[in-house]
């Protein structure tokens, strides 16, 4: 391959990478960061709020739950690794848990009264404490370290005598170096994708609907897997392919893929046609290709 190629093969990857990372931040992040939340409730000010002083990530999440506050407060006192679970992607937010693999489906007593200070685990490796709690109206969970750079807030409002307002306010600085660096950006990805799961996952438990079984949760994550299996693969051809704009075309699709699996919250079975889809383009676009290189191999002379 001549180096003129190289660089403006280069360059394409780069320009995919712009393009992609750019619909991210103008489209698909302003409205993750206020996924079922009105503008009214991403305006109001809520407790917490105080607490992380120029915060980098701001989300406001809501859910309307067909309950009283009372009914939804002893799901939400309970939730934390090694606790009651998170309700929702439990295969990655339970793993190696003490408590099991699946989230609560009851209330746990013993979990009931939690006080400020107390320690709250959101990982095996994370933690994070419990700051002022508001029996039925609202509970703070924030960072160690003071001034403190993160505090999730969960709180309550209610619509009428049957309808409450689940709303969750998060908010985070980033680091500027070393391992929490590193967690910011997992969680300026995944976070979008975590707390609705979780909003959904107290809803269904306080109406009483059964919680999704985790053999769709795998696929739905082996799903987001293949996706960004996919992308990068195809960032890989557009270097090696013969006919790159193909390939770098096929990369902006599965790209734009990946951000759809994440993010639109489509059925799995959509979800998992268009990977699969995705999947059988390439395969036919690179049996096409080493076709080509075996009769321009063929044709040459001994």
């Amino acid at each position: 391959m001549e180096h003129s190629s190289l660089i403006i093969r280069l360059l394409s990857v780069f320009a995919l990478l712009v393009i992609l990372i750019t619909t991210y931040l103008s489209v698909i992040r302003p409205t993750q960061l206020r996924w079922g939340a009105t503008a009214e409730e991403a305006r109001r000010a809520m407790p917490g709020d105080d607490l992380v002083v120029h915060p980098t990530f701001v989300a406001t999440r809501a859910i309307t739950v067909h309950a009283r506050p009372e009914d939804i407060w002893p799901w939400l006192v309970q939730m934390g690794y090694d606790r009651a679970g998170f309700y929702g992607y439990d295969l990655i937010e339970n793993l190696g848990s003490t408590s099991g693999i699946h989230s609560a489906q009851s209330i746990l007593p013993a979990l009931q009264h939690p006080t400020t200070g107390d320690v709250l685990p959101i990982s095996a490796v994370a933690h994070l404490t419990f700051g002022t709690i508001q029996t039925d109206q609202f509970l703070i969970w924030q960072s160690e370290t003071v001034p403190h750079d993160g505090a999730f807030t969960w709180a309550l409002y209610p619509i009428d005598a049957t309808h409450t307002r689940l709303v969750s306010r998060i908010r985070l600085r980033y680091h500027e170096v070393g391992r929490g660096l590193s967690l910011d950006l997992f969680t300026e990805f995944a976070d979008h994708v975590a707390v609705p799961k979780i909003l959904e996952g107290v809803r269904d438990r306080v109406e009483g609907r059964a919680p999704g079984s985790l053999s769709i949760e795998a696929i739905e994550i082996a799903i987001w897997v293949f996706a960004f299996a996919e992308f990068a693969t195809s960032v890989g051809f557009i270097v090696t392919w013969q006919r790159w704009r193909r390939a770098w075309c096929l990369a902006w699709g599965s790209g734009s893929l990946l951000m759809f699996v994440l993010y639109a919250r489509a059925p799995v079975w959509i979800s998992a046609c268009l990977v699969g889809g995705i999947a059988a383009l390439m395969f036919v676009r690179l049996q096409r290709q080493n076709n080509g290189v075996h009769r321009y191999i063929s044709t040459q002379p001994e």
